[in-house]
């Protein structure tokens, strides 16, 4: 953990600056809740070209959640560096929750990686906003390195499972002659 909390210093020390300090409580705010990612799925749902690609991310998100948030965060129970270092100013309202892994990672890189797995190419920018709310967490000092190391790792593989798990499911439907997405 020394380690991780010098890392999470140098990143004050040598990158704290106005611009960022307005910026990144911005940009962690579009992964709060995972709300960009379920509003994003939400629109992808209502076209039928896309339908199958949103229902993956839906169900990555869902997938997400639940290992993230109501397994791991309480099983591990990781105190925040936050709360280890007091004496950072935080440009963002304390997290109540536990620190591992970090939710905003794991749901930005579920949602990502269900429309990298989903052969579309809005992975693209996607992609670069979920870094940048990864990057966020270790700027604003909320979540240690391996919090959003795993929790992009967690999203990853269930942004795949949430892709499998639809393209299975249509495959069923067809073989039961039934309407599938």
């Amino acid at each position: 953990m020394y380690m991780e909390l010098a890392i999470l210093d140098a990143i004050q020390a040598h990158l704290r600056c106005n611009f960022f300090d307005v910026m990144m409580p911005l940009v962690t705010k579009l992964g709060n809740g995972g709300i960009l990612w379920i509003i994003s799925a939400a629109v992808l749902l209502l076209i039928p070209k896309t339908r199958k690609i949103g229902a993956a991310m839906l169900v990555a998100l869902g997938l997400e959640v639940l290992c993230c948030n109501i397994i791991l965060k309480p099983l591990v129970a990781r105190i925040r560096p936050c709360d280890v270092n007091t004496a950072v100013q935080l440009l963002v309202s304390r997290p109540t929750d536990f620190s591992f892994p970090s939710g905003h990672t794991g749901a930005s890189f579920a949602a990502v990686s269900a429309l990298y797995f989903g052969k579309t190419r809005l992975w693209i920018p996607a992609g670069v906003i979920a870094v940048l709310i990864a990057v966020s967490r270790l700027y604003l000092y909320v979540h240690y390195p391996s919090d959003v190391l795993v929790g992009a790792l967690l999203g990853i593989m269930l942004g795949w499972l949430g892709v499998w798990l639809i393209s299975c499911w249509e495959r069923r439907c067809r073989a039961d002659g039934k309407a599938a997405l």
